[in-house]
């Protein structure tokens, strides 16, 4: 999930298995200006390619049904329903989804924020998702072994956090999955897959960090079924990237980066 301890070594991990942010996107070079002398033809002929470009797009993505989406999930890549993504909350996070694709994919998306908050560090927060999020008979199972993760004082100690998962005095975890899109790969007979892409932060904040915030990009993959009336996750898995070349834009401060997380609320997801 968003930005979980790694098991990379155990081969029990199955599909909660999820890493930490890693390395450094780099930087990339800004695009070259624009020139000023194209001719009014030129001009022209980009807008008539454009004009077709979006007759196309619109043609692939009007009327297309939840089975047609299903089998390909590039045809409705960007269309929102209008349908609202959740009508209830438990525990803080959306729940109530329609029993549908676009309901399995807004459920994923709100699922992978859950997952990856700076609420699975805390052993009563994380307990409080995980019966939330995942489906009644792979709730035992789950938990028992994110608690097992979560409480590695390995990994707590070298992203900087106590034995308890918090974070030292005058700093601040940050903790945050924001997803950019997702994708239906199967759905039938009460049964989904879907996939979410998303940007993860993920460090301390606070002057003086030994692990600073950084982002780092996953795309996991769910399963979903339909119990009790909403979609849950039965189990999940995660793999690096797609991952974008990073802009050259000057880091900033760790007390900008602090308020930031403070003040900006998330989301819920819908697609």
């Amino acid at each position: 999930m968003p930005t979980h301890p790694s098991h990379d070594d155990d081969p029990t991990a199955g599909q909660t298995r999820t890493r930490l942010p890693e390395g450094d996107a780099g930087t990339a070079a800004r695009r070259p200006p624009r020139s000023s002398s194209r001719t009014l033809v030129t001009v022209t002929g980009v807008v008539v390619l454009l004009i077709a470009a979006l007759a196309f797009a619109t043609r692939g993505t009007s009327g297309g049904s939840t089975d047609d989406a299903a089998k390909n999930p590039t045809a409705t890549p960007t269309t929102p329903t209008g349908t609202h993504p959740a009508t209830t909350q438990t525990s803080g996070i959306p729940t109530g989804y329609p029993h549908t694709a676009e309901g399995a994919q807004s459920a994923a998306a709100n699922f992978a924020v859950a997952l990856g908050s700076d609420g699975m560090f805390n052993t009563s927060r994380r307990h409080e998702i995980v019966a939330t999020v995942y489906a009644p008979g792979a709730v035992a199972g789950q938990q028992s072994q994110l608690d097992s993760a979560y409480s590695d004082t390995t990994f707590l100690t070298r992203v900087g956090l106590t034995a308890q998962g918090a974070a030292p005095s005058g700093m601040t975890l940050v903790s945050r999955a924001d997803p950019v899109g997702s994708k239906l790969d199967t759905y039938a007979n009460g049964n989904a897959a879907v996939e979410v892409w998303y940007s993860s932060l993920f460090g301390l904040a606070g002057n003086g960090s030994t692990n600073p915030v950084s982002e780092s990009w996953y795309t996991d993959t769910f399963q979903l079924v339909w119990a009790g009336g909403d979609w849950k996750v039965t189990s999940y898995s995660q793999k690096d990237g797609p991952t974008p070349v990073g802009r050259d834009q000057a880091a900033s401060t760790a007390k900008d980066m602090t308020d930031a997380i403070r003040e900006f609320g998330g989301f819920t997801y819908a697609r």
